[in-house]
């Protein structure tokens, strides 16, 4: 099985990629080449930084967006999108302007609002995972502590889409999920047993 590991520039691929092997996976393609995207049986998207870097970064690569649109909305091959790369999934990122994203959950990035002087931002360090009812990817998710770093956060158009949810001063949606795509906002790299049991369940994820 080659899981695909997207190198745009903007992702902790080192750690990552780690920590699929760890995690079990034998064929991991750190990879820029769209080929190799049309190829894979997983595809990950990691990212680390501004959204609008990000974005930039992926779509400056001739033919990668359409190999991930093909591969993941047309076939159907299981996706997981880690912080900026879950963000990415977004309709837009507000950060520094609007930014448009890959549209395939419809809803924006934004700042998180800080709602008393108590509350940092960014949101950074181990904080609670808990798993929403919905289905669509959410049953990769199971309820723990997970590593976070982030100072914008995604909001879905619709509650459907949400896969788990994290507190920060109020909620702030931890993960998102559709048919054969999830994306977390934390770190399953740096989340230690947590994070390695979420991605070794992702690769062995089946989705109908």
């Amino acid at each position: 099985m080659t899981i695909a590991l997207i190198d745009y520039g903007a992702g902790n691929l080192h750690s990552v990629h780690n920590a699929l092997k760890a995690a079990g996976a034998v064929d991991v393609a750190v990879t820029a080449d769209p080929a190799v995207v049309h190829r894979a049986e997983r595809i990950v998207l990691p990212g680390v930084g501004a959204f609008g870097a990000c974005a930039a970064g992926l779509w400056a690569i001739p033919g990668m967006v359409e190999a991930l649109e093909s591969q993941v909305i047309g076939t159907g091959v299981p996706f997981l999108g880690i912080c900026v790369g879950m963000q990415l999934l977004a309709t837009r990122g507000l950060e520094h302007g609007e930014t448009p994203g890959l549209g395939w959950i419809a809803g924006d990035v934004k700042l998180i609002e800080r709602t008393d002087a108590h509350i940092k931002v960014p949101h950074m360090g181990w904080n609670d995972v808990a798993p929403t009812n919905h289905h669509d990817g959410a049953e990769l998710l199971e309820a723990g502590e997970a590593y976070f770093l982030h100072s914008y956060h995604f909001q879905p158009d619709e509650g459907r889409h949400v896969a788990a949810m994290t507190d920060h001063g109020g909620g702030l949606v931890a993960a998102v999920a559709r048919d054969n795509i999830l994306g977390v906002q934390f770190h399953p790299e740096k989340s230690q047993r947590y994070g390695l049991d979420l991605l070794a369940r992702f690769l062995d994820w089946n989705p109908q």
